[in-house]
């Protein structure tokens, strides 16, 4: 079961490679808001890659629920477990 800084580590890479951004920090807090170009396009390659990254599959319940970066972190928390 991963911890939530190895989630926020691995998020990390993963939205700075979707991104184009090496120097993008995740924040509990941060939501498509607050990162230039973070669109539903976006989002779906955030959602297939974390679900790659950690062999889970979110439900559309669960999808619905995302709107900041620690709503990822807990499903995937939840998920991996």
């Amino acid at each position: 079961m991963p911890t939530d800084p190895e989630i926020y580590a691995a998020l990390t890479t993963i939205f700075r490679d979707v991104f184009l951004r090496d120097d993008l920090e995740l924040r509990p807090d941060l939501s498509a808001k607050d990162v230039e170009g973070w669109d539903s396009f976006k989002q779906i390659e955030i959602i297939l890659a974390a679900e790659a990254r950690f062999g889970i599959k979110m439900s559309t319940r669960e999808l619905d629920s995302l709107r900041r970066v620690e709503d990822l972190v807990r499903v995937i928390a939840a998920k991996a477990a």
